[in-house]
């Protein structure tokens, strides 16, 4: 299908829902899910709903109200508790299941409260062939995945949001903090506070693609590879090393790959 197409098969489906509540990040594909929702069957019939837990980062969970608000659609903030549990607090290969297991649960409790039978998430046709142990807990709640049913992929998502004008559509890719522990080692929440402090430094000196790995004492910067020489200038290697230290970690060490999803994948 063309993404006009695409965008008139996702509002076909929306319709026979009539009432949906969208698990809602704020990243680039839920951001686009909500929109067309929103404008598809009235910002009253949609529910957004934030899991909140110390993997999402503040400025991620604050950044999604604000685009929540601007399209006039409730949004109600839940904390999820993945933390208490202790399969998900080991950090085994499928951690996401147990994650993505909570979050639709509190979702879908939400949704009933307020009569909503029609559950949706932001996964798409890209997400079929990357590891997702969280699409099986998803599958197993009964959540709808309407941008990948209509076959879409992360680069039309990208041009559609462009097209509807959304400050996401060149966001980059944004997953949970827990996802840069390497699997076996805990998850803990001063962990995740040491790399959203890492990881905020880098940002707020203007690298955007970041991925801070926790390696214990020793914390792994990806970026951009084209931005690496922008990171070794002398003075912005010193800054970017302090603020990392002073997240708590003793050594900072810069991946000369560069940012690459699923790197903690790899044998």
């Amino acid at each position: 299908m063309t993404l006009p197409d695409s965008y008139l098969a996702i509002q076909t489906s929306l319709r026979a829902l009539g009432r949906v509540a969208v698990a809602f990040s704020g990243g680039v594909d839920s951001t686009l899910l909500l929109k067309v929702a929103a404008d598809t069957l009235g910002p009253s019939h949609v529910l957004a709903v934030i899991g909140d837990s110390p993997s999402l980062p503040r400025r991620e969970k604050s950044d999604a109200e604000d685009l929540a608000a601007g399209m006039g659609v409730e949004l109600v903030v839940v904390p999820t508790g993945e933390m208490d549990n202790p399969q998900y607090a080991a950090n085994p290969r499928n951690r996401c299941y147990y994650c993505k297991q909570m979050l639709m649960a509190a979702v879908s409790k939400q949704a009933a409260a307020r009569g909503i039978t029609a559950v949706l998430d932001g996964q798409n046709a890209d997400d079929r062939s990357d590891w997702r142990p969280g699409s099986q807990a998803a599958r197993e709640c009964g959540v709808r995945s309407p941008l990948q049913e209509a076959g879409l992929t992360k680069a039309d998502i990208r041009l559609l949001s462009e097209s509807l004008g959304l400050p996401t559509s060149r966001k980059p890719a944004m997953a949970c903090l827990a996802s840069r522990l390497p699997y076996g080692t805990p998850v803990t929440p001063a962990a995740l506070r040491q790399i959203e402090a890492a990881e905020q430094s880098l940002q707020d000196a203007g690298f955007a693609t970041v991925r801070v790995r926790h390696h214990g004492t020793v914390a792994r910067i990806e970026i951009d590879p084209e931005e690496v020489p922008r990171l070794l200038d002398p003075s912005t290697r010193l800054r970017i090393s302090t603020a990392v230290k002073a997240a708590g970690f003793t050594f900072v060490a810069l991946d000369l790959d560069g940012y690459r999803t699923g790197s903690l994948n790899s044998p």
